[in-house]
């Protein structure tokens, strides 16, 4: 029995002033009745608006052909100028600073052409030890790719910061303390905005400072962070971040990715990058002439022209985040994972196995609490599947949950923790 009633849940969600949102997604079904979706953090709901969004770029293309990049009320040209304001307000950047492109890891490539130029003495990337696998694979690549002309060993090139021992997620103090260990080899920090296993929500503007302190750039993989917390990337002074779109920002799986470049770098001529015909400067692109010419800001880093179809879906999406406002879908966001980190600090309290390693601090974590049940966490996770609830398993013995904002209920909150209590018990 929870110390909560379902009254009391269902009351909050009344009071709740972005209840009405939940309206514009589909919910997954089972049994014929909704799902507790608790996996946003991995991909989130579409919006009922996407199929719209996306059948009027169809309707375009069918009846305009190749005209459709100059004709129609959003022509495909410009395409990725629609998202500039969503996406400056979503990261706290300035409209020049962000543009919709890609996807994750080629952006981060891209991005580390730029802003990864190891020498012989600094060469060192810092990054959270754990990271998710693109990040890991994207970084280990680099170093190697730079090691042999460099001059430098790239198996120590690599620097990672784990917890401290008994310890489940990262102290500010030992990531800024590692930053100096190695300042006079370090080239670059290289982290993500959130870490995706146990949530926790990095001081990018402290670490930020600190690199730059030193000598290094800072650079975020925003993945899990985008959508999910406010950020002020520009007054941060950060020099780079990418982000994917298919997680709190519900555009879809697979969908186009973004990036930020402050714009202290917008016509930096000594910045090598990567360049594509999209980034050339727009009113002379289609002269077709020699020699790169970048547009001014984070446009100068795009290669190709938009992904319509994936872009249209993004759009959907966005539109919904201009409605809500980043501002109170966090402060919805802090309430409800707090509700459900009392209902499963409730029922740990009856289950020893049961363990919280996400920070305990709100201003610390994001949209996510990660769960460790011991010995038989597997089983428990696969009861809650077949009770509807859609959560995330992470080895070796993680169920993550993400009560999204724009969708999830308190009342959900409370079901789940019922049936988390209902799934120890019958395997203790």
């Amino acid at each position: 029995m929870l110390s909560i009633s379902r009254a009391q849940a269902q009351q909050l969600d009344q009071e709740d002033s972005l209840k009405n949102f939940r309206q514009e997604f589909h919910i997954p079904q089972k049994d014929g009745k909704d799902c507790i979706y608790f996996c946003g953090n991995s991909l989130g709901l579409q919006p009922k608006q996407t199929q719209h969004y996306i059948q009027r770029e169809l309707d375009t293309w069918q009846a305009e052909a190749v005209e459709g990049h100059f004709r129609g009320e959003r022509p495909w040209m410009y395409y990725h100028k629609l998202f500039k304001k969503s996406l400056a307000q979503l990261v706290g950047a300035k409209e020049e600073e962000v543009v919709a492109m890609n996807n994750l890891t080629s952006n981060l490539h891209f991005l580390l052409v730029s802003f990864y130029r190891p020498t012989s003495t600094r060469f060192k990337i810092l990054m959270d030890g754990g990271a998710f696998p693109s990040d890991q694979y994207a970084i280990e690549s680099q170093v190697k790719f730079h090691a042999a002309s460099g001059g430098f060993d790239w198996k120590g090139a690599i620097v990672e910061v784990f917890p401290r021992e008994g310890e489940t997620y990262l102290r500010t103090e030992d990531i800024l303390a590692t930053i100096e260990k190695h300042k006079e080899q370090l080239a670059l920090v290289m982290m993500g905005g959130v870490q995706y296993y146990t949530g926790q929500f990095f001081d990018l503007k402290a670490i930020t400072e600190k690199a730059h302190a030193v000598g290094a750039l800072a650079g975020f993989d925003l993945a899990h962070a985008i959508g999910n917390l406010p950020m002020q990337l520009h007054d941060w002074d950060v020099d780079f971040a990418t982000w994917c779109s298919y997680k709190y920002l519900n555009s879809g799986p697979g969908g186009i990715s973004g990036i930020f470049v402050h714009e202290k770098y917008a016509l930096d001529p000594k910045l090598p990058r990567f360049a594509g015909w999209w980034g050339y400067e727009e009113a002379k692109r289609f002269k077709m002439q020699k020699g790169f010419i970048p547009m001014y800001g984070a446009d100068g880093w795009q290669h190709s022209n938009v992904n319509i179809l994936s872009a249209a879906a993004h759009l959907a999406s966005l539109e919904i985040f201009d409605r809500a406002g980043i501002q109170q879908l966090r402060k919805k966001s802090v309430q409800l994972t707090a509700f459900a980190e009392k209902l499963v600090m409730e029922v740990a309290g009856r289950y020893p196995q049961l363990q919280h390693i996400s920070p305990r601090e709100p201003e610390a974590r994001g949209a996510q609490l990660s769960l460790v049940v011991k010995a038989y966490g597997k089983l428990v996770f696969d009861y809650l599947s077949e009770q509807g609830v859609i959560a995330d398993w992470r080895e070796p013995e993680v169920i993550r949950i993400a009560p999204i904002p724009l969708y999830n209920t308190f009342e959900e909150v409370f079901d789940f923790a019922l049936l988390l209590e209902y799934g120890l018990k019958k395997f203790a």
